[in-house]
């Protein structure tokens, strides 16, 4: 199946608490630069206390010493870099000026974010607008649904859409003088995929291909439950078809991940498909329902994607070991002779 099922008693389960004792700080992206200026961390910071600030990873968090820290900077690609303050008087200390790391550029071109929130308008003007950029994923096993983040045909879907294939097509509708041009690219290459998060990141590389119409990414942190969205999809490979709904809540919890439920209607083929917010952001990417009731279901926060899109290097499909979703670093070699030993 290319859309997840769940049980509705796995989905009334407790959430696990979480406390924290330090001071949370704003969950945006920062790059944590080192002084031994050999390596930095990029990720989101959990909570900062006086001799040490937590940062997550994605897959992990880490505890990071202060006295370890050169400098902590925006690694936001949303966020502006601060003007630099004014001369300070003389013999007067001033703090470094707030500024865009290198990789923050590199992720503000790789996917689009709004400067300003764009205006609410209806879905029937947002459908028009956005319709190119969705897709349609193809495999000898099935079909899903995807989104284009960029002009050069780099697109988002479900891992388990392409979960142990290796002929991929996309099938786009470009609008030529008024007119949807159905085209079929198989050119398709994965760049990365994150099988726990349940995300694949692909490229179309056909020779022929044209810019792509592209669509944006929202913040799913400011949903707020009751708020209105929209679908777009190929459900039981019906293309372009659109479901809209409400958030029904923003953390439903699921095998240690939370995610957004929606009364959008979600089936088979919707997989890797884009959730909307009524200004036409993505705010999330449909994955799973619950097969036993009606309006249940579910997509990943659009969060989940960014961090993903940034730690992409590290989900980097391997072509030596296809079945692997990520890279693995060597062990060293006092490890490796511990594990020898213990065998």
């Amino acid at each position: 199946m290319l859309i997840r099922s769940l049980s509705l008693a796995v989905l009334l389960g407790a959430a696990p608490a979480f406390v924290a004792t330090a001071q949370l700080m704003d969950k945006s992206m920062v790059t944590v630069q080192m002084k031994d200026k050999s390596s930095s961390v990029t990720g989101r910071v959990l909570a900062e206390k006086k001799d040490q600030v937590i940062v997550d990873i994605g897959f992990t968090a880490l505890v990071i010493p202060r006295d370890q820290i050169a400098k902590i900077v925006s690694a936001d690609p949303a966020s502006v870099p601060a003007k630099k303050v004014s001369q300070a008087k003389r013999g007067e200390s001033q703090p470094e000026p707030m500024v865009a790391s290198t990789a923050a550029d590199a992720m503000a071109s790789f996917y689009n974010i709004a400067k300003t929130p764009p205006p609410e308008r209806s879905v029937r003007e947002l459908v028009q607008q956005l319709g190119q950029g969705v897709v349609q994923v193809r495999t000898p096993g099935g079909l899903g649904s995807g989104f284009f983040l960029n002009e050069e045909g780099f697109l988002i879907t479900n891992f388990h859409v392409i979960e142990g294939e290796t002929q991929i097509s996309i099938e786009v509708y470009h609008l030529v003088k008024g007119q949807l041009d159905r085209r079929s690219y198989r050119q398709v290459r994965i760049v990365a995929m994150n099988k726990f998060s349940d995300l694949a990141l692909l490229k179309v590389e056909d020779k022929d291909s044209p810019k792509f119409a592209r669509v944006s990414l929202g913040n799913s942190d400011i949903l707020g439950v009751g708020e209105r969205v929209f679908a777009i999809g190929s459900p039981l490979g019906l293309e372009r078809t659109v479901t809209e709904g409400i958030v029904s809540t923003k953390t439903r919890p699921f095998q240690g991940e939370l995610y957004l439920q929606t009364t959008a209607q979600i089936n088979p083929g919707n997989s890797g498909g884009p959730l909307f917010n009524m200004r036409g952001e993505v705010i999330g990417v449909t994955n799973m329902k619950v097969t036993s009731g009606e309006g249940l279901g579910f997509a990943i926060p659009i969060e989940e994607v960014k961090n993903f899109l940034h730690h992409r290097d590290a989900f980097a499909y391997d072509n030596d070991n296809p079945s692997n979703a990520y890279r693995y670093l060597p062990a060293p070699s006092r490890v490796q002779s511990a594990s020898i030993v213990a065998q």
